[in-house]
């Protein structure tokens, strides 16, 4: 189990980014992104957790979606990632960088006073 299983509250900052980010090399249906998510590390994700971010990035005009007819039932909802989505990532990856910078900074002054 990895890491953002154990802590919901990272998983739910860290998640559009990572949503963002994957449909930024390919475009996905729900369940596909679900999966893709899924090896690449989030293994214990649900879908029940993935749909609501899409919903609430296509919402705030960072996802866009197209219908396409599916041969093995209803037509799938593909999403990509606006300009204003590519935008967002990248800011939350320079974010994300900020804050690893002091994570490091902290835990390298609690690591040395042991």
């Amino acid at each position: 189990m990895g890491t953002f299983e154990r802590d919901p509250q990272l998983l739910k900052g860290v998640l559009p980014m990572l949503v963002i980010g994957l449909l930024g090399t390919a475009e996905s249906y729900g369940y596909e992104l679900v999966t893709r998510l899924r090896e690449a590390g989030l293994e214990g994700i649900a879908p029940g957790t993935v749909y609501p971010t899409l919903t609430r990035l296509e919402r705030e005009g960072k996802l866009t979606s197209r219908l396409v007819p599916s041969q093995s039932g209803p037509a799938r909802k593909y999403y990509r990632p606006t300009p204003a989505g590519e935008a967002h990532v990248r800011d939350a990856l320079a974010a994300w960088g900020d804050l690893g910078r002091v994570v490091a900074t902290i835990t390298s002054q609690r690591e040395g006073t042991s």
